[in-house]
């Protein structure tokens, strides 16, 4: 059974807790920034309900200090969006598969850190290219050749 909080928002914290405690899910996924809590302030409450449980971050707004504090937390994996179904599942094979290593921890590179910044910079300004160059202090035209560009890879 898979638990996937982020998408039953009708549920607050304390509900979530409840089902997981109800249904004994073998995998929960928790997105980092959630309406109320955040995912990393569930983690430990789910870890207290069933330390088998296995717990995987998901995350728009990757940093190493989040995952690393995720990781503290007792998060068995973190994995930044766009996270497909394979690359999901593939986490969640290594991780039953008993190989979990937390120093062979995947590090975006510092291009794909400064991508994802400037995504969730223009989305927290509602897509406003001059407001979020502000933001950034960089020329708007510059904004705009790297949001031509294709996302770099990991």
């Amino acid at each position: 059974m898979i638990l996937h909080f982020p998408w039953m928002r009708e549920y607050l914290a304390a509900e979530s807790i409840e089902l997981a405690r109800n249904v004994s899910p073998d995998l929960v996924l928790l997105d980092l920034k959630m309406p109320g809590l955040s995912g990393l302030d569930l983690i430990q409450d789910i870890k207290k309900l069933d330390a088998t449980i296995t717990v995987i971050i998901l995350t728009g707004y990757g940093s190493i200090a989040t995952a690393m504090q995720a990781l503290k937390l007792g998060a068995d994996d973190y994995l930044s969006k766009p996270a497909d179904a394979e690359q999901i599942l593939a986490a969640y094979a290594h991780l039953s598969a008993g190989s979990a290593d937390t120093s062979a921890l995947t590090v975006p590179s510092l291009a794909r850190v400064e991508w994802e910044h400037i995504q969730r910079v223009l989305s927290d300004c509602s897509g406003n290219i001059t407001h979020a160059a502000k933001l950034l202090g960089i020329h708007r035209r510059s904004l705009q050749r790297k949001l031509s560009k294709y996302p770099p890879p990991y």
